[in-house]
């Protein structure tokens, strides 16, 4: 006889919530964010074979797709910042109840929005 029920939560009965939200969007952007780091290394790395080969890079993080990709990471790595934050304070003993957890949770998004922002808004000399 074979059981047709699912041993767990099955990804259409599952409910999400923000706390899985947030780690998986943490293990995701770290991701990310080791790849752009290990990019800008080579990026960087171009300038031993020469001055053109940087430039064409530079010429395309100069172009809209460019600024879109900057200001994505941007986000990864603010992201990625106030998520480490929220471990910190978790490995400290602290924000395990429920109502913390949702309201951390909810200031790392926002608070990430925030800082692509002003990033953004320095380095544009805005502010």
């Amino acid at each position: 006889m074979e059981n047709k029920n699912p041993l767990s939560p099955h990804i259409q009965i599952y409910s999400w919530n923000i706390s899985s939200l947030i780690s998986i969007s943490h293990r995701i952007t770290g991701v990310i964010n080791i790849l752009a780091l290990t990019l800008v290394c080579l990026w960087i790395a171009l300038l031993l074979l020469g001055e053109v080969n940087y430039n064409y890079i530079k010429f395309f993080l100069q172009s809209f797709l460019g600024k879109f990709l900057i200001l994505s990471l941007t986000w990864s790595f603010s992201f990625q910042i106030l998520s480490e934050i929220r471990h910190l304070f978790w490995d400290l003993g602290y924000g395990f109840e429920l109502i913390t957890s949702k309201i951390t949770g909810l200031i790392v998004i926002f608070g990430s929005f925030v800082l692509t922002i002003l990033t953004y808004l320095i380095g544009n000399q805005i502010i």
